[in-house]
């Protein structure tokens, strides 16, 4: 009995060893390949350009307009502060040579929080699966590929979102691991997890919005350990509340708490006015310094004469403006055009007048229900329309500039009415939510959202539209310039944080639902990504740079995607006859496919999605989805060679484990070696060239490199 006890212990203390001898070589390998070479090559690469000048903004406490919530760009800042970045490289273009600007910094803490996904993707199958060899294997798969490395060695904020959401995934397989060994509910060691499993959560959601979907995921999880526990007959109901309880506080309270805060940091250092106001309300910009509204005054009445600006109420709405530009021949009639502008611009002025005369005499306030002209300052042309289909939405009418300093004909009058209001009610700066109707044609004026061509400088199309409840058709007066009446003060205006808040929310969703493709740019479809059917120019110089998925990796986790379909519905169909002749399966089987059921959830969970977005889509929107992708490649190997194992001797079971597992990693280590300047940097001839290195690796033609 002392031996067999003696050997379990040695057995024990054998495999702790090679479980740490393994994660050590994980790590090391991991930290090798991500930093080699990070600093090169010393230019802007890719979104770069993006995302380093949205941290020298936050540097200099310049507010700016992303569709993405704030936490990975003011961590990018941070880092980039600590280390000694002074936020005055301009990131223009891919290509621009950093010339001693100190971007390092920020690049190695972004290549820090990447490096560090593959030690947490380790512990997290480890944690669901118990295997060492499994765990290896689809850690590997993610270490050896050139892709998910080229994604997490530069200023972007995907290895800050994978970083995330590595920690989410390992705190929930932490809390169930304890969950499963019956911790209670509010004990130290559950508390800590749970904690730290929410703190990650809203960490991930604060990054991008796609964190949502390993919320979801979080949630799945969180619904089937409850309901585990509430299926043991053995424990009272009472601790499922507890547990419930304990979760809502931690898993739900806690990280909203978490998220407000970072938007409460955000909001606070971006103090001053930046080149993004125009996309948010005229009390949103009263609190920003150096803005025309912050400490500014303006009459609180708007009077004829008065030289104003017109915001439209639609979330992310511009200004109304105009400039000497006319329609292109063929759209409508060949006058000037009128659209919205989101940023601040001396052609977004405009002089109301009375609909029959230039001026009047003394101080005539406007109100609800009068008739009015708007003439643009700049120009001379009067807002006009008329019965010419709008260029983009042709059910509306055009709007246009018409006539000459001010003449113009019948077709420039409108009726100005406050919404809510009642006609002789006086027009108010700011407050005043105001509908501009045609006279003639009874249609309002309004801004369809939608974003012109390069001949209107793709701003947003204005047009008139017969449905006077139109919700974009609300505009308000933001400037109001006027000497001959009193002025007030527009912090009456400001807007408080949770105003704040909740409209950069409504902006940011806006922003990330209106995003096209630019002319000229590389983008993809859902459909293209599991094949690794195209890859994407990082860096264009001598020094090439090419996000491409390893193809060994890549076609191999989509193959076992194909085989999860098959073993599952086997498994399924397996489990209900050996449960019907009262037939056990092996318990180390069962928590591997158990695993590979929770894998491949992660999987349809982040790739999905992506097939029901109208929103502009790029290859790198796949990566979080090929992370579960491979850790379900390492488990579900394992599963099936244990699976052929069991019906083969010990010996040559054990012979052909360890054959297609050493088959398995030499080639994935290999095609790394291979494909890795994709991701390192190439130089000399594309592939398709004569004399090129890189001829050979080029599998399909619609690879670039």
């Amino acid at each position: 009995m002392t031996e067999k006890i003696r050997k379990n212990t040695s057995l024990k203390d054998t495999n702790h060893r090679l479980w740490w001898i393994i994660f050590g070589l994980i790590c090391g390998a991991t930290f090798f390949t991500r930093f080699y070479k990070v600093l090169e090559p010393d230019h802007v690469c890719w979104d770069e350009t993006h995302f380093g000048k949205m941290a020298s903004w936050y540097i200099n406490r310049t507010f700016f307009f992303d569709v993405h919530p704030p936490l990975g760009k003011m961590l990018i800042a941070l880092s980039g502060k600590l280390t000694g970045y002074d936020g005055t490289f301009p990131f223009e273009k891919p290509g621009d040579k950093y010339e001693g600007a100190k971007y390092g910094g920020m690049r190695i803490f972004c290549t820090t929080l990447g490096a560090l996904i593959i030690p947490l993707t380790f512990l997290s199958m480890w944690e669901m699966t118990k295997s060492l060899d499994a765990s290896f294997l689809g850690t590997l798969l993610l270490l050896c590929d050139v892709g998910f490395l080229t994604l997490n060695r530069y200023i972007l904020l995907d290895p800050i979102l994978l970083f995330f959401m590595s920690c989410s995934i390992f705190g929930a397989c932490k809390v169930h691991s304890h969950t499963e060994a019956g911790s209670p509910p509010f004990s130290p060691h559950m508390l800590l997890w749970q904690i730290f499993l929410g703190s990650s959560l809203a960490c991930t959601m604060s990054v991008k919005f796609v964190g949502l979907f390993v919320v979801l995921f979080v949630g799945l999880r969180t619904v089937a350990d409850l309901w585990h526990v509430l299926g043991d007959l053995s424990k009272p109901v009472s601790l499922t509340v507890r547990h419930l309880i304990g979760r809502s506080i931690t898993l739900i309270l806690w990280p909203i708490i978490l998220y407000v805060f970072f938007f409460w940091i955000h909001l606070t250092v971006l103090n001053t006015s930046g080149n993004g106001d125009g996309f948010y309300s005229s009390g949103f910009q009263a609190v920003l310094r150096g803005n025309s509204l912050h400490a500014a005054a303006a009459p609180r009445q708007l009077a004829y004469g008065a030289i104003l600006t017109l915001k439209n109420h639609r979330t992310g709405g511009g200004y109304l403006h105009s400039h000497h530009h006319l329609y292109p021949s063929g759209v409508g009639a060949r006058q000037q055009q009128i659209t919205t502008y989101t940023h601040k611009d001396d052609n977004n002025r405009w002089l109301v007048k009375p609909y029959d005369k230039e001026a009047v005499e003394g101080v005539v306030v406007v109100k609800s229900g009068d008739l009015v002209r708007l003439t643009h300052v700049a120009t001379g042309r009067n807002l006009h329309s008329h019965r010419e289909r709008a260029p983009l939405t042709t059910k509306y009418m055009q709007v246009t500039g018409y006539g000459e300093d001010g003449i113009g004909d019948a077709n420039d009058v409108w009726k100005v009415v406050v919404s809510g209001g009642a006609d002789g009610e006086e027009i108010l700066t700011v407050k005043s939510k105001l509908m501009f109707v045609h006279y003639l044609q009874s249609c309002a004026l309004t801004t369809t959202g939608k974003q012109l061509p390069k001949w209107g400088f793709e701003q947003q199309e204005v047009a008139c539209n017969h449905n006077l409840r139109d919700k974009n058709a609300l505009w308000n007066v933001e400037d109001n310039i006027f000497d001959q009446l009193p002025k007030m003060n527009f912090s009456v205006y400001a807007s408080g944080f949770l105003e704040r808040l909740i409209e950069s929310h409504a902006v940011m969703l806006q922003g990330n639902a209106g995003l096209k493709p630019k002319e000229g740019e590389v983008t993809s479809q859902p459909w293209q990504w599991p094949i690794n059917y195209r890859g994407q120019f990082f860096s264009g110089s001598a020094h090439r740079i090419y996000l491409l998925g390893n193809p060994v990796v890549w076609w191999a986790n989509l193959a076992f995607l194909g085989i999860f379909c098959v073993v599952f519905v086997t498994n399924a169909i397996r489990e209900k006859r050996a449960s019907a002749f009262g037939v056990p399966a092996p318990s180390n089987q069962c928590n591997l496919l158990l695993s590979a059921r929770w894998q491949c959830c992660c999987w349809l969970l982040h790739y999905v999605p992506f097939w029901a977005m109208g929103r502009v889509l790029y290859f790198h929107h796949y990566f979080p989805a090929l992370v579960f992708s491979s850790m379900l490649t390492g488990t579900l190997t394992v599963y099936l060679l244990e699976s052929v194992r069991s019906y083969l001797s010990p010996e040559l079971g054990r012979t052909l484990y360890h054959c297609v597992m050493g088959l398995i990693i030499s080639s994935t280590v290999y095609s790394f070696y291979m494909f890795s300047p994709l991701a390192y940097g190439m130089s000399g001839p594309l592939s398709h060239e004569p004399n090129s290195t890189m001829t050979g690796l080029k599998w399909l033609e619609s690879w670039e490199f």
